[in-house]
């Protein structure tokens, strides 16, 4: 994966969390920086967990779909990216203040990154370094988290879905990059 496709794909990742922080920031009344960041580390870190457990899978299962891996990382990567438009146009809810439990923090993070897990099964049956990846989707996770909390509790209702669309997007294409890549070039 080259360092450009490495950088679109941690972005889009981190669009869900982005958009999920913006909701978390404005629930606050005025967030702090070090609670911004506090929330931008939680998302993450499991952020950066997840596609290792899903890379995992996918090696696991590599050599029963190694002559179609392309098409299944095309088409997990699309699934995941029409889901992240499809939520990002629907209408935003507005936002109640509630406080903040980290329990609540978590599960929001933790239901954030299950696309990455499946992203990470899909990054199982092509040649990238999971590690580098990972940790570019934690860091890309941790900064974007901790400027939607900040940003959040001003533009909140205009932005949030913006982001998951974008990163829909973003993700369609890496997978559209990948079906060229192994049927036109590697044939």
């Amino acid at each position: 994966m080259t360092p450009v496709a490495l950088l679109f794909l941690a972005v889009s990742m981190s669009a869900d969390a982005f958009a999920a922080s913006i909701s978390k920031g404005a629930e606050l009344r005025k967030p702090r920086f070090r609670h911004a960041v506090g929330i931008g580390l939680i998302f993450g870190i499991i952020e950066a967990t997840t596609p290792v457990l899903g890379w995992v899978a996918g090696k696991a299962s590599q050599q029963y779909v190694e002559t179609w891996d392309h098409w299944v990382a095309f088409t997990l990567l699309t699934i995941i990216g029409l889901h992240m438009m499809v939520e990002g146009l629907k209408k935003e809810e507005k936002v109640a203040h509630r406080k903040q439990t980290l329990w609540l923090l978590v599960l929001t993070a933790t239901a954030t990154s299950l696309d990455a897990m499946a992203v990470g099964a899909s990054l199982a049956f092509i040649d990238v370094n999971i590690i580098t990846t990972s940790l570019a989707i934690g860091l890309a996770t941790t900064v974007m988290a901790s400027m939607g909390t900040l940003l959040g509790h001003k533009f909140g209702k205009y932005v949030g879905h913006w982001a998951e669309l974008a990163g829909g997007v973003v993700l369609i294409g890496i997978g559209v990059i990948v079906v060229v890549e192994h049927t036109i070039f590697l044939s």
